[in-house]
């Protein structure tokens, strides 16, 4: 966790030394979410909002802090026979990413951009759904809990017209283990497809 504070602050001071304008962003859209290490487990629809600041610090290259919003979980379905259960998990959170982007110019009509960074997150909010029950999911350390901060990599690839409007896709890898319930077996890490569109200024 220290190192990934570290790694945000380091590039924050690197951007806020950038001598380029700084232009700010909106993006929203699907997530397709899952924990790893569970049998069976399907993608969980969720969303995500975030916004941003594109800060410049070389030509094509920039670093992208932002705040947020993320809907994750995962899915677990089970059929044998007549027998069919179905086990969903939903979780929102707060997140804070970092990410190092490099923009390749296409023409007058835009830029392809790469980014990648990490990411810290709080879960505030969740629910378990089994079988049409739900019950909220409690944060905390204890074993009937789930962790409150989660941490790992974010890794994007997307297109940036000229006229500010992005189209992106991304994928989250999850570093925590959510789950405070000892042993190999019991290790839950969110794995996250997305996509989305947004708007640059």
């Amino acid at each position: 966790m220290k190192k990934v504070l570290l790694s945000l602050g380091a590039a924050l001071l690197m951007a806020a030394g950038a001598q380029a304008q700084v232009s700010y962003g909106i993006k929203a859209g699907v997530n397709l979410a899952k924990y790893s290490n569970i049998d069976n487990a399907k993608n969980n629809t969720g969303f995500y909002v975030t916004g941003f600041a594109d800060l410049p610090v070389a030509p094509q290259f920039s670093i992208q802090p932002g705040v947020s919003l993320q809907n994750k979980g995962s899915k677990v379905e089970w059929k044998e026979e007549s027998l069919s259960l179905e086990a969903k998990t939903t979780t929102m959170s707060i997140e804070i990413p970092v990410n190092a982007v490099y923009y390749i110019p296409t023409g007058a009509s835009g830029s392809v951009f790469l980014g990648a960074g990490p990411y810290i997150g709080f879960n505030v909010s969740g629910k378990e759904k089994f079988n049409g029950e739900k019950t909220d999911i409690k944060f905390g350390s204890k074993e009937d809990q789930m962790k409150v901060i989660d941490a790992g990599a974010n890794f994007m690839l997307g297109y940036k017209m000229s006229n500010g409007l992005l189209i992106n896709a991304g994928y989250g890898l999850g570093l925590t283990n959510l789950s405070n319930i000892s042993g190999s077996d019991n290790k839950l890490s969110n794995r996250v497809l997305s996509f989305g569109i947004g708007f640059q200024m």
